[in-house]
């Protein structure tokens, strides 16, 4: 770091000998507006340093102008937390000693929280930690959309609805940015497989694209204003998503008005003259698979450098090309790596920390809590003067699940374990046992594990089962291959390394059983009636074990709600109830037939139970919604309505409960979802506490996109607004027409 810094100033020192200093001052001058800085230093730049900012240098960094002063960029990866070192030109380890991060929860987490503000915090944390690693670029947040239970990405976005996933995108960006860290969003667009992902071919209607898949990009760009957008691997329509016409020039830069820069996915490019004509700014990564291989080819013979500074000197391609990219690259770089006034930063501090054990433990959700025995309390929170032998079962305990899941992959400063956690609550009352076993994290293969460690783990657990006052069994997905991970697809939805067996086995010999689900994804629960509790515990970070233990213990309240639905079996699925053309497609194509109807609105509008609905989660207290009311009856375009429902606290604990608003069309000249999530607010109630909750609908929640048209409309009638403690628990209703 200090060497890069010190590069700089004599570049500096060396250039303004040289040339003096009413030469260059427009361009280093950050008194001026940015747009007059670019022009100037576009003036100055050749053509070949021009063209040296569209591609990269190094594994994770673009080279600037070093003639001119104008600094390197360089990115990280990690949406959750920032990356180790990496050697220049390799995926290896640096190997240093000083990058051990804090992990904070993955994506899927922090939209289970349904929380702005702790969006926010996220945000800024992850931001300065960025910054005093002296990163320019982070690579996330992800965004793209929940479509299966499969997606070996999905633990990486912010769940299956637009909406949720465009309120809770913006803070996060916007608090990135205020460390003069470029946010880089991902995966621009429709990525949502992992199967076949560098080729496979996106079609879908123009209705999908803007209701479902675009929304939280949009907002993400026009509320969060990101500076940059990378680009997925996928096709979409027929174009690679790196070099794609639609989405890039007209969607992004020329309809949401984008002035950043757009960034490929490593290994993501695939043509010159398409790179070159079609939206793509950096390109980064090329000729390897993104994770692990590596090219023979130099950065030189990446397609926006040598093939490109050829074709734009024959006039293959015009001139305007390179300016407008290196416009947008010099932007990036005069609002990151050369803003003086950005602050420091700080890195894996105890205030970090603190932010990610708040972040989970709003984020953990209660699936259910029933009593063993009639008329006794619930089997959580967990009672330590009742339950004095308490076995903690599963390899997810004390696995560390920072590793794995591909480019996510993190080196932490701390790592609270489950059972760690679980242990510095109730002490020597807690005793192991592995119970099952996933092997070591590889991102290409799993790990065969004889039958016979098999067996043996199993019978361990069974026999201490049989003996413990209380089982707590920690288990799921590990971010292996086949698992929660990227490069890989799930192949079903059951629980990996022989789970539900051991699960039904362990309940069988003791009722008392709590199961703790560590994932990104649903799982089916073929042995839910005999479990009496069950958390979503999903990927906490470095201060995971703390979290899950606050919440079990009831020293937190849980009171995060699912960001997606867990369906009852596969087959319920939209995307999954076709043929394979759906998913995973013919290896060409993947064809989106259930449209418009993702998650809770395939589920609500076809009349399909679930296992556990989108917006779900439990309390250890309850909440009471009073009647709704609305502001008027009847309203034009141009007007809102205000729906106002009172909440109540009718427990004996303090808890919060996340109001959700959703819309109902009753008549409409395009087949629209039975309903759709519009607004939400988290409440914090203290016992007895009453508050009202209000939200203002405009004609924005009440639109659809009309693909003939190509615009959004929203159409005079009669529209329902559903006020609801989930998808499927609707407290109260009330109607309004629109003229």
């Amino acid at each position: 770091m200090k060497e890069r810094k010190i590069s700089i100033l004599v570049m500096l020192f060396i250039l303004l000998s040289v040339n003096g200093w009413a030469q260059v001052a427009v361009y280093l001058d950050e008194s001026k507006p940015i747009e007059v800085r670019i022009k100037d230093a576009l003036s100055r730049m050749t053509l070949e340093e021009k063209v040296a900012l569209c591609h990269a240098q190094s594994k994770f960094s673009i080279p600037g102008v070093p003639r001119l002063g104008i600094s390197e960029l360089w990115m990280s990866d990690g949406p959750h937390g920032i990356h180790e070192e990496q050697l220049w030109n390799a995926w290896d380890s640096a190997k240093w000693t000083n990058d051990s991060c804090a992990a904070f929860p993955a994506l899927t987490a922090l939209a289970a929280t349904w929380n702005k503000s702790l969006s926010a915090k996220y945000g800024k944390a992850i931001g300065e930690e960025a910054r005093y690693r002296e990163k320019d670029v982070l690579l996330g947040p992800g965004v793209n959309i929940y479509r299966i239970p499969l997606n070996g990405r999905n633990f990486e976005y912010l769940g299956e609805d637009p909406y949720l996933a465009s309120q809770m995108v913006v803070p996060y960006v916007q608090e990135v940015q205020k460390n003069g860290v470029a946010a880089c969003v991902k995966h621009f667009a429709v990525n949502n497989q992992e199967t076949n992902r560098m080729d496979i071919n996106a079609i879908l209607s123009d209705r999908a694209l803007h209701e479902i898949y675009l929304p939280a990009f949009k907002a993400a760009v026009q509320e969060g204003g990101a500076w940059s957008i990378m680009g997925a691997y996928n096709k979409v329509l027929g174009q690679h998503a790196c070099h794609n016409e639609l989405l890039l020039n007209k969607i992004l830069k020329k309809d949401w008005g984008f002035d950043g820069a757009v960034i490929s996915d490593w290994g993501g490019v695939h043509d010159t003259k398409e790179a070159a004509l079609y939206g793509l700014d950096i390109e980064m990564g090329s000729f390897t698979n993104g994770l692990t291989s590596e090219s023979v080819f130099t950065y030189n013979d990446y397609f926006l450098a040598k093939p490109y500074l050829k074709m734009l000197k024959e006039g293959s391609v015009p001139m305007s090309t390179v300016d407008e990219k290196a416009a947008r690259v010099l932007r990036l770089i005069f609002r990151t790596s050369m803003n003086r006034n950005r602050p420091w930063g700080s890195f894996a501090s105890e205030e970090h920390h603190t932010t990610a054990r708040t972040i989970a433990e709003e984020a953990i959700v209660l699936l259910k809590n029933k009593a063993v025995i009639k008329n006794e309390k619930p089997l959580l929170p967990i009672d330590g003067n009742k339950y004095q032998n308490i076995l903690v079962i599963g390899e997810n305990a004390t696995r560390i699940l920072t590793d794995g899941g591909g480019s996510s992959t993190l080196k932490v400063k701390r790592y609270v374990s489950p059972l760690d956690g679980l242990k510095s609550i109730y002490g020597d009352k807690i005793t192991y046992a592995q119970g099952y076993e996933g092997g070591k994290s590889l991102w290409d293969r799993e790990e065969v594990i004889p039958e016979t460690r098999i067996k043996s783990l199993r019978d361990e657990a069974i026999q201490k089962a049989k003996k413990a006052d209380l089982v707590i069994f920690v288990g799921g997905l590990n971010k292996n291959y086949h698992q929660d991970s990227e490069g890989s697809d799930r192949p079903d939805m059951r629980l990996p390394f022989g789970q539900d067996e051991l699960i039904t086995s362990l309940a069988a010999v003791n009722p008392n059983i709590v199961f703790v689900l560590f994932s990104g994804n649903a799982v089916e629960m073929p042995w839910i009636q005999n479990v009496p509790a069950i958390v979503q515990g999903w990927y906490l970070g470095s201060e995971g074990g703390n979290a899950l233990a606050n919440v079990l213990s009831g020293k937190v309240n849980p009171n995060g709600k699912l960001p997606f639905s867990f369906p009852l079996k596969l087959k319920d699925c939209g995307a999954l109830s076709f043929d394979s053309s759906v998913f995973p497609g013919d290896g060409v194509n993947v064809n989106y037939k259930e449209d418009i109807l993702v998650g809770y609105r395939w589920f609500d509008t076809k009349n399909i139970p679930v296992l556990f609905p989108f917006g779900y989660g439990l309390s250890y207290t309850t909440f009471q919604y009073g009647k709704p009311t609305i502001s008027s009856k009847s309203i034009t375009a141009a007007d809102s309505v205000v729906v106002t429902i009172p909440v109540k606290n009718t427990g004996k604990v303090a808890g919060k409960e996340i109001v959700q608003l959703y819309v109902n069309d009753e008549k409409s000249s395009l087949p629209r979802p039975l309903k759709e999530l519009k607004a939400f607010e988290k409440v914090s109630l203290e016992p007895g506490e009453e508050k009202l909750v209000s939200f203002t609908i405009s004609k924005e929640a009440l639109s659809f996109y009309d693909d003939k048209k190509n615009t959004w409309i929203a159409e005079p009638g009669k529209f329902k607004i559903m006020i609801g403690a989930s998808a499927t628990d609707i407290k109260g209703t009330v109607d309004f027409v629109l003229k």
